[in-house]
Formats: structure tokens, sequence, C-alpha cells
């Protein structure tokens, strides 16, 4: 048996009740707590927020210099994208990316998907764009219109399949890439516009065909930004005309 400790002494010994000495206790105070919680949060940040990622931009610059700026690609000197983050193509002489619900489409600060289940007839039907009906604001395309889409756009007959990425989002919104049927169906509308043979936009996809990661991780995909970007080398689209001019004759 021991004498209880007074809450109110911050060193207090216990005694036993026989007179032998007992133990020394030291009561920790509110100061003694906060110390080591406040280092160790002030180390913490030090090492993690900025020791760490210095530290990996060090070896990252020399070792991986294309990615560590971001992937980027540029033409004529001009930065156009990153191999990354994908872009929105509508022109018939480009191909065309994945659908995109990242913003108001390929928005790197607003990336995301629909966070549709399969169960939902919105993903499906989608909503009307029609005021009456359905605020245009918050219109969306199903997969049962962007496949109607796809079809009209590179001249498919009703029955001829659509590869899964042509007609839904990817859980970013960025997906920089397609699928090798998804340009496979496109190659022909390309051939038309840029006056290119089938043959040869087939080469220039099969050039950007990059495998699984590893051999085994995910499956083969088209990159889309540097395929549109040897497309327009290959055969360049003429430049669009100047408007004329409203300004009024100079007098002589």
């Amino acid at each position: 048996m021991t004498d209880s400790p007074n809450p109110s002494d911050p060193d207090q010994t216990l005694v036993a009740r026989n007179g032998e000495p007992g133990i020394t206790l030291s009561v920790a105070t509110l100061r003694d707590q906060l110390r080591p919680a406040l280092l160790s949060v002030l180390l913490l940040t030090l090492l993690t927020g900025a020791l760490f990622p210095l530290m990996l931009f060090a070896l990252a610059q020399p070792l991986f210099p294309a990615q560590a700026m971001g992937s980027l690609l540029t033409r004529d000197g001009v930065v156009i994208g990153s191999e990354l983050i994908g872009q929105k193509f509508t022109s018939p002489a480009y191909f065309h990316p994945r659908p995109s619900a990242a913003g108001a489409g390929y928005d790197a600060a607003a990336s995301g998907g629909t966070n549709l289940g399969p169960a939902n007839p919105k993903l499906k039907d989608g909503t009307p764009d029609d005021p009456k009906t359905a605020d245009a604001d918050e219109s969306f395309a199903g997969i049962r219109q962007l496949t109607d889409e796809y079809r009209k756009q590179n001249g498919l007959a009703p029955e001829v399949a659509v590869p899964i990425d042509a007609v839904t989002r990817s859980g970013s919104g960025l997906d920089p890439h397609i699928s090798p049927a998804n340009a496979a169906l496109q190659i022909a509308r390309i051939s038309r516009a840029r006056g290119l043979s089938a043959e040869v936009v087939r080469s220039l996809v099969a050039r950007h065909i990059q495998g699984r990661q590893f051999g085994i991780l995910g499956e083969p995909r088209v990159a889309l930004l540097p395929l549109n970007l040897e497309l327009d080398r290959t055969a360049p689209l003429p430049e669009p005309a100047s408007p004329p001019s409203s300004a009024p004759p100079e007098s002589r």
C-alpha cells in the first residue's frame, strides 16, 4: 500500500505505508506535452515538405529531364502541350481523343471523372440539351449519343462495334491516349482530310503505339498528341486565309 498522489503537486514522492521510501513521480505539464509535439511537426515538415522534394528534384533533373519538366511537347519552339495531358481535337484532320469530364474538357485544374455507376441511366442515355427540359449547363452526352456521333464522324455503319474508350470518359478526364482499335477506325477520315493514303496514316499510328508497361501492366495504347504532331509534319494543313482588312485604303 502507498499513499495516493496529490494532483496539485507536480513532483511527488509516493511513500509506502510501512514508512519505506517510495517512488518519485513527475506530473507532465502542458508545456512539456506541447514542446515535443510542435518540434515533431516542424521536423517532419522540413523533411517531407522541403528536403525530400528538393532531393527528388535534384535527382530527377539529370536522370529524367523531360519527365521532370512535365513531358512537354513543342512545335517551332513553342510549347503546345504535354504527353501526359489530353487535348481536345475536333477537326476531321486530326485523331480525336476519348471524351473528358474534367471541367469543360481536359482541364488539368479540374481533373476528375463523372462518378456515374454502370447502372446509372444517365451514363447510357445522358441528359437532354434542351433548356425546356434541362439546364443547358447540366447537359450530358451519354454513351448512346457519343456512339452515334462517333459513327457519324468516321463514316461507320450502324453495325460496326465502337471501342469503349471512344464513348466513355476516363477517371481523370485527362487521358492522353486512345486504344489502337479507336485509332484504326479514324484512319479513313484522316486519310480523306489530309489527302494521304490509308497505308501512310496506318504506319504513323503503328509508330505511336505504346506497349504494356513492363510488358504486363495495362493495355497497348496510342499517344495522341505526338501522333497528331507527326501528321502535321507529314502532311501540313493549309494556313487559314487572313480575313480582308476593313480599314479604308490609304490615300495617295
